[in-house]
């Protein structure tokens, strides 16, 4: 039981607006988007406005033992901002401010409830480009975007979040406020602590601002739909055009399922009907001709892999007609079942065509609709398991184990993107050792000797 003093001092703090106890607000925090996901309900729900208010919350839940889980926009796919332990929920949504845009240094200052598409367009404003672009990014923040190590299509060229992380202002789960990283694009001093704490689920410190790298913005992008007759021949041409020496900005798969959805949706009637899979492909450059040049011959690496039709965008509407087909993709599959669960599991890129004909026979073998698209040119698979009747849950976890096993034994990872959170802790021994499991508890301790920062999170319960 939390003790009446620790709500009296919270008010005095923040005052009553913005310490929140009311039920239908407490339930609106209970959960994030991860599918069958029960609510848990916290205690009271925080929103300060700056790292000393960040700092006193933290003291005072140190002081009566309170949990605390840190929260951005709820858009996460494995359970990391939920209060599965109850306590305090910390909402950085009035943390929203974009400090600073440096263009002489191509940096950015933020707080982390900023949202990630809100940065994007004042980088583009000012001539820049911030890179990680997941699918949720006119909702998701910059907050949660650290702690899960976001990436998105332009992953396979330009890396993921913590590749843009230099430095980071935090609140320790004693309260303390430390500065930590670098304000230049390069350094070694110490450890890379920035680099820890971008990925660890909200587990080890809060973030309160973040100094972030940018990039000149391309001048010239050119894409690409290319449809195929077999999954199997999408998938190699996947491998043909990176074995073929190129980088593209984006490399993106779907499958037949994939274009079942997106047809049904209407948003992909332009493809064969005879099309059973597809990629879209999107190469940039210093100019408009080397652009061209360098998507018509990556196309060129794929004549021989079955295609039907490739269709290469003629002015920018066209390119958001084919991008927005891939970000209607998640919405479209979750129509041709009543349930549906995400996974994004990653394997080596030459094992692409492997995971897709390994996914399709679990299907077959378990007697279940599946769906599989994603950030192919990184190995990034987003593996959806479909049903329609909870009784089939007990096949779906049996599928998903299986699943797991084969992405460890080709050399993969349980997750590219979502995070371990509460949705695969049960599976962390499949990919490490009780050795690193054990460092990390180490490592947890050390930040958080009380155990309070986001509790029950990505480690597994010790035996």
């Amino acid at each position: 039981m939390i003790p009446e003093i620790f709500f009296r001092h919270l008010e005095k703090l923040l005052g009553t607006s913005r310490v929140i106890t009311d039920a239908i607000k407490l339930e609106s925090v209970s959960k994030d988007e991860t599918h069958g996901l029960a609510s848990f309900l916290p205690d009271v729900l925080v929103q300060p406005t700056s790292a000393n208010e960040v700092s006193q919350i933290m003291k005072l839940c140190a002081m009566h033992t309170v949990n605390l889980t840190p929260r951005g926009a709820g858009t996460g796919k494995s359970g990391g901002c939920v209060p599965v332990q109850g306590g305090l929920v910390l909402d950085f949504c009035k943390m929203n401010r974009i400090l600073k845009i440096d263009i002489e240094n191509l940096i950015a200052i933020v707080e982390p409830g900023v949202i990630l598409a809100d940065l994007q367009e004042a980088a583009e404003q000012a001539g820049l480009f911030y890179p990680p672009d997941p699918a949720s990014a006119k909702w998701c923040t910059i907050g949660g975007n650290i702690a899960e190590n976001a990436s998105g299509p332009s992953s396979v060229k330009y890396g993921s979040t913590r590749d843009y992380v230099l430095g980071l202002q935090v609140v320790l789960p004693t309260g303390e406020v430390i500065q930590i990283g670098k304000n230049t694009h390069k350094g070694v001093t110490g450890y890379d602590l920035s680099a820890l704490l971008c990925g660890s689920e909200g587990t080890l410190a809060l973030v309160t601002q973040a100094t972030l790298k940018l990039l000149p913005r391309p001048r010239a992008i050119q894409t690409a739909m290319l449809a195929f007759a077999s999954e199997h021949q999408a998938a190699k041409a996947v491998t043909a055009i990176l074995q073929g020496g190129f980088l593209p900005k984006s490399l993106e798969y779907m499958d037949q399922a994939s274009l079942e959805a997106l047809r049904a949706s209407g948003s992909a009637n332009f493809f064969p009907a005879t099309s059973q899979a597809a990629i879209i492909l999107e190469v940039d450059a210093d100019n408009t001709e080397n652009a061209f040049a360098s998507i018509t011959q990556a196309i060129s690496l794929t004549q021989n892999h079955g295609v039907l039709q490739t269709i290469l965008a003629q002015d920018e509407k066209q390119r958001r007609q084919i991008w927005d087909a891939r970000r209607q993709l998640s919405e479209a599959v979750k129509r041709l079942r009543k349930y549906k669960i995400s996974e994004d599991i990653v394997v080596p890129r030459s094992k692409i065509p492997d995971m897709v004909q390994a996914l399709k026979e679990l299907s077959k073998k378990h007697g279940l609709k599946t769906c599989a698209f994603g950030h192919a040119g990184d190995g990034n698979l987003h593996a959806q398991i479909l049903f329609d009747e909870l009784s089939e849950k007990p096949t779906v976890d049996l599928l998903l184990k299986e699943l797991f096993q084969l992405t460890i034994e080709m050399g993969g990872t349980l997750t590219g993107e979502h995070g371990i959170g509460i949705a695969k802790q049960n599976y962390l021994p499949l990919e490490q050792s009780e050795e690193v499991i054990a460092l990390q508890r180490r490592i947890k301790k050390a930040f958080d000797p009380l155990g309070i920062l986001n509790p029950g999170k990505f480690l597994p319960p010790e035996k």
